[in-house]
């Protein structure tokens, strides 16, 4: 058995979550996980390996209300997923402010919450 060792720890994303391209304004993805250094997305355009983008999601919060965090983005990786026209990408959180990660910090940590 082997055992992993991740700097951080990943939420899965329960449900769907989905990635906009704040320049674009269109979808770019949904969410796979969740961590304080970056985020698994099933992409569903394509992206450039080892580019910079600013994306935006909105997290879903205790009592029905989002919080909305755009971000740069780095795209680390790419991987050819099962459904055609869709990708894995792996990418880091570049340019993280406090107000950003004070709700990234709390969903991550929210009771019930499911680790990959």
């Amino acid at each position: 058995m082997m055992d992993e060792f991740r700097r951080a720890r990943r939420r899965k994303a329960p449900g769907t979550i989905l990635v906009m391209d704040a320049m674009s304004e269109r979808v770019v993805g949904r969410i796979g996980n969740l961590s304080m250094s970056g985020m698994l997305l099933m992409a569903s355009v394509p992206l450039a390996e080892d580019s910079l983008y600013q994306f935006r999601f909105s997290l879903p919060l205790e009592g029905g209300s989002e919080s909305t965090i755009e971000i740069g983005v780095h795209l680390l990786w790419m991987d050819r997923a099962s459904a055609p026209g869709q990708a894995w990408a792996g990418l880091r959180f570049i340019g993280m402010t406090e107000a950003q990660a004070g709700p990234l910090r709390a969903w991550i940590d929210a009771p019930g919450s499911r680790y990959e």
